[in-house]
């Protein structure tokens, strides 16, 4: 599944409980992280719930371009929901991509902004945040 798909279903999808149900069962697809993975330095700070984000980096198609991906986990439902949204914006992109991408206006895009409260905007803000800087301190390694 695409970030293009998810938001086809969510323009398919009528009202906000179904859309919130939507992001809920998308977190629920997602792999779990090992217990050792859920560190200090994973630990995304800024968010309400807890939330974990676990880069990894790798090269493909016989490319010398790296891409950067992340496996991420919280231990709230909708925040897992969100997560699954956020890496399908950015897993697999270069460094460049990461830095560039806009990741708030498909959030806007989605309606997802505005039925999110204080704390879920902050955390999401949060976790974005840390995504670009994972991609910065890559970028000058």
């Amino acid at each position: 599944m695409t970030i293009e798909n998810i938001i086809s279903d969510f323009e398919f999808l009528d009202d906000w409980e179904d859309k919130y149900r939507y992001v809920i069962e998308l977190g629920r697809e997602m792999e779990k992280l090992q217990p050792e993975e859920k560190t200090n330095a994973a630990k995304v700070r800024g968010c309400a719930s807890q939330v974990w984000l676990v880069p990894s980096e790798a090269t493909s198609d016989g490319s010398s371009t790296a891409r950067l991906s992340f496996r991420g986990e919280s231990d709230a439902l909708i925040v897992q929901g969100l997560i699954a949204i956020l890496l399908k914006v950015y897993n697999e992109r270069t460094i460049a991509e990461i830095l560039e991408v806009d990741a708030l206006s498909t959030f806007n895009q989605l309606g997802l902004s505005e039925h999110l409260t204080p704390q879920r905007s902050n955390g999401l803000k949060s976790m974005i945040e840390r995504i670009r800087h994972e991609a910065m301190i890559r970028q000058t390694g």
